[in-house]
């Protein structure tokens, strides 16, 4: 039995003009799991959360 993610997303995008800085970006979080956004300064972590 498959359970209901509590986040998913898929193919998500983000351009800042003609910048594309986020680009088919697919995530599931099922309930229980820990996810941990790390990488380098630039790396767009601010912005796929405020996406």
């Amino acid at each position: 039995m498959s359970s209901i993610p509590l986040l998913e997303t898929q193919n998500l995008g983000r351009k800042f003009g003609q910048l594309q800085v986020l680009s088919g970006f697919d995530l599931t979080v099922e309930a229980g799991e820990i996810l941990g956004i790390i990488g380098p300064n630039g790396a767009g972590k601010s912005t796929l959360l405020s996406v």
